[in-house]
């Protein structure tokens, strides 16, 4: 059990109040920003001067709201300093590309989303020369083997999409301490659950599109790092989070910072729900797979990584063995039962339920699927908190019935 709780930090960060006194913090629009005196625009432009002695210079740069959230996550993962981007895969295209140059190499887990999966195996390497060596990020010594000269970094999931694998952090950041390159963790799955920062990651990345939004309402993500590189992202010459321009929205920036308060209420009804359900499913003797029951691989590591106040997450996975079975139940539950909804994504105060092989891991080729544990009849489900537990269970229990999956 780690013996860290973020959000005691983020109770902890200096509150930023409205123009006027308001107890929330003010939406700052503008897309430029006046300085008092003449000289500080080369400071703004050299570097000398920022957000953190309050000059600001163009909204593609830094935004008061968004860097007062970028604050929040900072906290939240406990790292020096954290900035926002439009989308997850903006925030993990620029860190990459912050670290790595044409022909350098990456190693990452060969299960993870697709999206990220599609940015490393096709897009970088037609568009930047870096390549990625893809390894059972679950055994270290594979890890380390894939290393080489050219390596910059280990990217992984704290918690592997859709497997629900755990990465062993505190081990994966010993790797790359010895071969002096940098761990990055997406945190998606698992904001509150697990610290990677605290761990030993240099670099976390959310997706806050899913648990942290809470609403599937924005496209959003964020960078948690050291203050030194969060300036290299935004830096005016090199930064690729200021010269590619996925820049967020301070209106969304604000509506996100006012979610994160209610953030732990969210993810502990989130884990109770999952945690109640898959312990049933097990006892029916169903293929599920959910890292609080005692029965999962990682189950030891997660208890002792991650702060038990929040449970184990919002997410399981169903295996009930091919496409058209998993299609035939997704279909029963939204359409007959209400029991969730048949999309991709995650987090949302509704169950959200995909076919992951078809779905956000299609971008995997068949044989690196089966690689990396994503069987046809693979449903990822993101557990809601909408109804009552006993509500859920009994639709969920009709729908399997229904097609089959269990008698009577």
């Amino acid at each position: 059990m780690s013996g860290r709780n973020p959000i005691e930090d983020l109770a902890h960060l200096r509150h930023e109040f409205g123009e006027h006194g308001g107890v929330n913090m003010s939406v700052e629009s503008s897309s430029t920003f006046t300085v008092i005196d003449p000289e500080t625009m080369p400071d703004l432009f050299q570097g000398r001067a920022g957000p953190d002695k309050g000059c600001y210079l163009y909204g593609r740069h830094f935004n008061p709201t968004v860097y007062n959230l970028g604050r929040q996550m900072a906290a939240l993962e406990g790292t020096e300093a954290g900035y926002c981007a439009a989308s997850g895969m903006g925030a993990i295209s620029a860190v990459i590309m912050c670290l790595c140059n044409a022909g350098d190499e990456v190693v990452a887990s060969n299960a993870i989303y697709g999206g990220s999966y599609a940015l490393l195996h096709d897009f970088l390497p037609a568009k930047t020369g870096i390549r990625t060596r893809f390894v059972d990020i679950t055994d270290v010594d594979a890890v380390a083997g894939a290393i080489t000269e050219k390596t910059r970094l280990i990217f992984t999931e704290s918690v592997s999409n859709p497997t629900l694998r755990l990465a062993d952090i505190p081990k994966l950041s010993a790797v790359a301490k010895e071969n002096d390159i940098s761990l990055v963790v997406d945190n998606t799955f698992s904001p509150l659950l697990l610290s990677p920062a605290v761990s030993g990651a240099d670099v976390v990345v959310h997706s806050i599109t899913k648990f942290i939004s809470g609403a599937s309402d924005v496209i959003a993500g964020a960078i948690c790092g050291t203050e030194a590189f969060i300036g290299e992202l935004m830096d005016l010459h090199m930064g690729p989070l200021m010269l590619l321009g996925p820049t967020m929205d301070p209106t969304i920036a604000a509506s996100i910072s006012l979610r994160i308060p209610h953030l732990p209420l969210r993810m502990k009804e989130h884990s109770e729900r999952a945690l109640a359900i898959t312990s049933r499913l097990r006892e029916l003797g169903l293929n599920v797979c959910y890292p609080g029951l005692p029965d999962h691989p990682d189950h030891e590591l997660f208890k002792e990584l991650h702060c038990d106040e929040y449970g184990y997450g919002g997410v399981f996975t169903l295996d009930v063995g091919d496409e058209e079975a998993a299609n035939a139940l997704m279909s029963c539950l939204q359409n007959e039962q209400r029991f969730g909804y048949l999309a991709v994504s995650l987090g949302y105060f509704d169950t959200l339920m995909s076919c992951s092989g078809s779905s956000t891991s299609s971008e995997l080729s068949e044989e690196d699927k089966e690689s990396a544990g994503i069987s046809p009849g693979l449903v990822r489900i993101s557990i809601g908190y909408t109804g009552t537990l006993e509500q859920r269970w009994t639709q969920l229990l009709a729908a399997l019935r229904k097609t089959g999956l269990i008698q009577g």
